[in-house]
């Protein structure tokens, strides 16, 4: 095969993205940020709908929203006493064509 085909695997590249790709996914081995990942989809909520909806304590939600905060997946905002979170869609897309790029072209 041509070099040509493997465009996307160069040495140093890959090792970089293959590496941010691999940290992006482990976020989601857990089954209930990907849960919190789809509700937020739908417009910024607080812990205490998200607990609502998935039936889980609030403290275990604000755990898993720190971890997808910290990765740089949500942000929140304080309106009155409570604090929303919301999807960066910036983050999203970014690794959305990273693995788009590696597992589909």
């Amino acid at each position: 095969m041509s070099k040509n085909n493997f465009s996307c695997c160069s040495k140093s590249k890959i090792s970089r993205e293959a590496t941010s790709l691999n940290k992006f996914l482990k976020v989601f081995v857990e089954e209930n940020r990907l849960k919190i990942f789809c509700l937020l989809k739908n417009g910024p909520l607080c812990v205490c709908e998200i607990s609502q909806c998935l039936k889980l304590p609030q403290n275990l939600i604000s755990h898993h929203l720190k971890v997808l905060k910290d990765f740089g997946l949500v942000s929140s905002y304080r309106k009155g006493l409570k604090i929303f979170y919301q999807l960066k869609y910036k983050t999203v897309e970014k690794y959305l064509k990273l693995l788009n790029k590696y597992l589909l072209h």
